[in-house]
């Protein structure tokens, strides 16, 4: 059970508890009502509470947060954690690793790993990924730990991406283009006015006369945008079987969660989270940047 402790201040005086949880604590309205629900989940000044309750300054206000089922089956292994605290997990997922499980990964996925680790730890093991990864993609993974900091870190999670495209590019541009699903049995997409508004920023970092490294941020955050960005512009990521050409020194799309920034939801501080890519992409990086060097 996750505990946090708030001292009301003058502004929030003869407020009632429910607008100070929504106001000030920025509690979703399920959130709320699953703590009423739940035996001392709403407290002030260590006795039982009602969100009708007037509040005055200097009161303290606890509230107790229900630990969550299990999501998934516990794994064994466990990728790299590059950042933990009591409420967000961030995560180095390796390619190749799904993240959610479904009928052909069951076991296998970051899923399973998050939560064999938290009940290792005798935590709550529900997965709550903010955001997601394709299978084949690698980088930074950023986990909840409670509802509350799911809620908090929705749609503000500053992503810096890594890739490598198959062609030439030199400074920076903005590719903006709708992508569409003409299948909604597959997974396949592409780019075509009848999608949803697409937006991709990139800069070059390294490159040769057929490949390039690019730094890349997501304005918009539809499924394989990056991919299918890249694609549209005759240039799939290298190793990309699904927009591009398979590849035998690289067997997934040469595509890297980087960097993530975030604000703590409780603390207020600015997390910022660096993972170094796989090895078979920084081969390729590592090429094109001595290339840059010695121009």
């Amino acid at each position: 059970m996750r505990t946090l402790e708030y001292v009301v201040g003058n502004e929030s005086e003869g407020k009632k508890l429910y607008s100070f949880l929504k106001g000030s604590v920025h509690l979703s309205t399920k959130l709320i009502r699953s703590l009423k629900r739940t035996e001392n989940g709403l407290m002030i000044n260590g006795s039982h509470a009602k969100t009708l309750d007037i509040l005055k300054t200097g009161d303290v206000v606890t509230l107790n947060m229900p630990d969550d089922e299990k999501t998934a089956e516990p794994g064994e292994t466990m990728p790299e954690v590059i950042y933990e605290d009591s409420d967000i997990l961030v995560v180095n997922k390796p390619p190749f690793m799904p993240i959610h499980e479904s009928h052909n990964h069951q076991g296998d996925t970051l899923a399973n790993c998050v939560c064999g680790y938290l009940s290792k730890k005798g935590m709550s093991c529900s997965f709550r990924a903010v955001g997601r990864l394709d299978k084949g993609t690698s980088g930074l993974v950023v986990c909840a730990l409670n509802s509350h900091a799911a809620a908090r870190l929705s749609g503000n999670i500053e992503k810096t991406y890594y890739a490598l495209a198959t062609g030439h590019f030199e400074g920076s541009g903005t590719i903006d283009k709708p992508i569409f699903r003409p299948d909604p049995m597959k997974t396949l997409r592409t780019a075509d006015d009848r999608g949803d508004r697409a937006v991709t920023h990139w800069e070059a970092l390294a490159a040769d006369e057929k490949l390039t490294l690019l730094k890349i941020r997501l304005e918009t955050g539809r499924t394989h945008q990056i991919r299918v960005h890249f694609a549209f512009l005759g240039a799939p990521l290298l190793g990309d079987r699904m927009y591009g050409e398979e590849r035998e020194d690289i067997a997934h799309q040469a595509l890297h969660c980087g960097e993530v920034t975030f604000i703590q939801p409780i603390t207020g501080e600015r997390i910022v989270c660096r993972a170094e890519m796989p090895e078979d992409m920084s081969v390729f990086a590592e090429k094109l940047k001595s290339i840059e060097n010695k121009s």
